[in-house]
């Protein structure tokens, strides 16, 4: 995992953070909310194949 994965992560979330901010105070907490759950499918996208690694890895450390 490089230090690029962790930079868009927090761009996501500071970008994500702004909207959802912008649109509650204009009353429109429905896609604000959608808004905030899409920036967390898109971070889990990113993450899924460090995470499948992490399990491989344990799988092959414990021989399962």
């Amino acid at each position: 995992m490089g230090v690029n994965l962790i930079f868009r992560i927090a761009a996501v979330g500071i970008l994500v953070s702004v909207i959802c901010q912008v649109l509650k105070h204009s009353g429109r907490d429905e896609q604000a909310f959608l808004t905030s759950l899409a920036g967390l499918v898109l971070v889990l996208f990113w993450m899924i194949p460090y995470i499948y690694d992490l399990f491989d890895t344990m799988k092959q450390l414990f021989s399962l």
